[in-house]
């Protein structure tokens, strides 16, 4: 399996992939808005991490709204503050007028196309680089309000399925450019899932993930599925969606969620990035670190914090995730 390949840089410990974006900007001296404005920016960010760090990934991953921008939506940018997207869309009318945009016409969606390439040119052909894609009802809700659309989900189910149908077009589409440019991972972030009841996420959600999950897979990419969260109780239907890495948050216990999911899929996570990483000290990694080995979690396991390491984390904590992951 690619993923099998990909990992075995590891150097006979645990594969290593922190999630980075206002950390590695801070580390550079950059601005948050400057690294998701600029692809150079956020390569080079996390090229200088990748020197601090020796993690076994790294990734275009920056904000979740590079396919709003190209669905036409304005996004406002404040410094290191996190962006923000003015509602596109409102009712039905507004989602069957939504034009499915070409990922290499858009500012922001050329700008990761470029983020991939710009990594091939620095790394060579086969360093694990995980472009990113939204996911359906993350990317809705980016276009329509969380609020908004996880009520209408309720109200106006026809509504909602009909905007994430587009929103996954979108997504194949712009995958494919990521995949074209060279990435040999593909992350779909759907973390507004989280708030589901699993009834829900299987008849509205899993459809969909599958359905792009499968189409990634036809052009030789493997797929990382992020939702961050408690997601315990989505488990079983996650379990289905064909992801070959699925991220687990801090609050799921990962043995649970290998009984699950088998020992094919990789399991990424997933101690907890405030009270331990940025927060605590070089010891209590070690601990968090050793608790989940002492969990019968196979071996097809990657260690990172249980969402993105925070801008405020101290190097050396990061540095002594990594030194762990080696023993």
């Amino acid at each position: 399996m690619i993923t099998q390949k990909l990992f075995q840089s590891a150097n006979g410990g645990t594969a290593f992939h922190p999630i980075l974006m206002q950390l590695a900007a801070h580390i550079y001296g950059k601005t948050y808005t400057e690294f998701m404005t600029d692809y150079r920016i956020l390569v080079d960010s996390n090229m200088k991490c990748l020197e601090l760090f020796k993690h076994d990934a790294v990734s275009v991953i920056s904000d979740p709204y590079r396919e709003t921008s190209a669905f036409g939506a304005k996004i406002i940018f404040d410094g290191n503050n996190s962006p923000r997207a003015e509602r596109l869309v409102e009712n039905m009318q507004d989602v069957e007028s939504l034009q499915i945009p070409n990922p290499y016409n858009c500012e922001r969606t050329l700008d990761r196309i470029k983020g991939v390439e710009y990594y091939r040119e620095l790394l060579g052909k086969d360093f694990p680089v995980i472009g990113w894609i939204e996911g359906p009802l993350a990317e809705a809700c980016d276009l329509g309000g969380v609020t908004e659309i996880l009520m209408q989900l309720m109200m106006e189910p026809e509504m909602v399925t009909l905007l994430m149908a587009k929103c996954v077009e979108m997504g194949k589409s712009f995958a494919k450019a990521q995949i074209d440019a060279g990435c040999n991972i593909m992350g779909i972030g759907d973390a507004i899932c989280s708030q589901l009841s699993d009834d829900m996420y299987a008849e509205y959600v899993l459809p969909f993930h599958q359905d792009l999950i499968e189409y990634i897979h036809s052009l030789g990419c493997a797929v990382k599925l992020h939702i961050c969260g408690n997601i315990t109780h989505l488990m079983p239907h996650l379990a289905k969606t064909g992801a070959d890495i699925i991220d687990l948050d801090w609050m799921v216990d990962m043995e649970e969620a290998r009984k699950v999911t088998g020992e094919e899929t990789w399991l990424c996570g997933n101690i907890d990035p405030v009270s331990v990483v940025q927060d605590g000290s070089k010891e209590r990694i070690r601990e968090a670190y050793s608790e989940l080995r002492s969990k019968k979690i196979g071996e097809k396991f990657i260690f990172m914090a249980g969402c993105e390491i925070t801008p405020f984390t101290p190097i050396e904590h990061v540095q002594e995730m990594r030194k762990v992951s080696r023993n």
